[in-house]
């Protein structure tokens, strides 16, 4: 049975794009091509509205400002996302705060997260993103 319902599909799906450093930037060309890939894996689940989220790019997840995961924790807040893809799970979220944080707001909503291994389902209880979480520190 398929986690991704009718439902998580009307929502639409966002892809997280990000790279910590000017460096990354310049030189990690695949990471990026992948993280963008995803929005084509979101249409092949199904999802017709994709919004790439990519305003974090060259900004560290240690501390810094990052809008564009803020504009992301809206758009879960507000019910507009059915799914957050991202190359990772634990890139979303590079401390523990921001990832309990968007677990419980995907968790709330109903808003699945997915990465290249798999769609993770916060609202029922999933070992896989409590490792995703230890993974991200």
């Amino acid at each position: 049975m398929s986690k991704i319902t009718p439902d998580h599909l009307a929502r639409g799906a966002f892809v997280y794009v990000r790279q910590s450093t000017q460096d990354q930037l310049l030189h990690n060309h695949e990471s990026r091509r992948r993280q963008y890939a995803l929005a084509d894996r979101a249409r092949a689940l199904g999802f017709s509205s994709v919004e790439v989220v990519d305003d974090d790019l060259g900004r560290s997840g240690g501390g810094a400002k990052r809008p564009g995961f803020e504009r992301l924790l809206v758009s879960i807040c507000e019910g507009r996302a059915g799914m957050v893809l991202a190359v990772e799970a634990s890139r979303l979220a590079r401390n523990g705060r921001d990832w309990h944080t968007l677990l419980e707001f995907c968790g709330l909503v109903g808003c699945l997260l997915a990465d290249e291994d798999g769609v993770y389902d916060q609202s029922c209880w999933c070992p896989h993103l409590i490792a995703l979480g230890a993974k991200s520190r």
